[in-house]
């Protein structure tokens, strides 16, 4: 029911409010396993792209946002929960097995998935060098990737702030990517960086950032 609201009311009214420029919604499959493949402006952007996608997208969220039993903890789980954030531990070579395990469990039931491979949030406007994870997601599920690039987002809510403010936001989807002439080579490490900077590529063509061919430290704190 929460979902619901969200979906048909919340969301809306955030578009309304906020009033995406959203581009190429025709190019996400409408059925069936895939993952969306963004770069990554803000913390918001991860409300940001369910809110648009013309389908329910299920984001990783850390585990703790989930855990609490006063009122404002359980409401909160259940507003994250109803988004489609999937609670995970980080931190360790574990917990990221953990969320590749739960990101591939949604792929496998037919439904969509987000993913930043950069890793963290851009902090200096620039695209960075993709880690692998979304490679992997690609190769063992076959799920097509589509990139998704997004701008405005770091000033709809900029670092440190909690309430979003009036900002130009602008979404654009791209056409499917599939990397299924690379089946049976899910292990092979050339295989899976090659697909990863071929999506980090198509997120750059939609995105118009500049390239920085380095991973993005991710700041001490920082969440997202």
């Amino acid at each position: 029911m929460l979902h619901l609201l969200i979906r048909r009311g919340v969301a809306p009214l955030a578009r309304m409010l906020w009033r995406p420029d959203v581009r190429g919604a025709e190019n996400v499959p409408s059925e069936g396993p895939v993952i969306f493949a963004s770069n990554h402006r803000s913390a918001i952007d991860t409300a940001v792209i369910p809110f648009v996608a013309p389908r329910p997208v299920a984001f990783l969220g850390k585990a703790e946002y989930f855990q609490g039993t006063s009122p404002k903890d359980r409401l909160r789980a259940a507003f994250l929960s109803a988004l489609g954030y999937v609670p995970v531990e980080r931190g360790n070579a574990a917990a990221g097995l953990a969320a590749l395990g739960a990101a591939q469990k949604v792929l496998d039931s037919g439904g969509a998935f987000g993913i930043y491979p950069e890793g963290t949030r851009s902090l200096d406007g620039k695209l960075h060098r993709g880690h692998t994870g979304v490679a992997a997601l690609t190769l063992a599920t076959r799920a097509p990737v589509v990139p998704v690039a997004l701008s405005g987002t770091e000033g709809l809510l900029p670092v440190g702030k909690k309430i979003p403010r009036p900002a130009k936001v602008t979404v654009r989807f791209g056409e499917p990517l599939d990397f299924s002439r690379y089946d049976g080579l899910a292990a092979s490490p050339p295989i899976r960086r090659a697909v990863t900077d071929e999506v980090m590529y198509a997120i750059l063509e939609l995105s118009g950032q500049e390239y920085v061919d380095a991973y993005h430290k991710r700041p001490e704190g920082d969440a997202a």
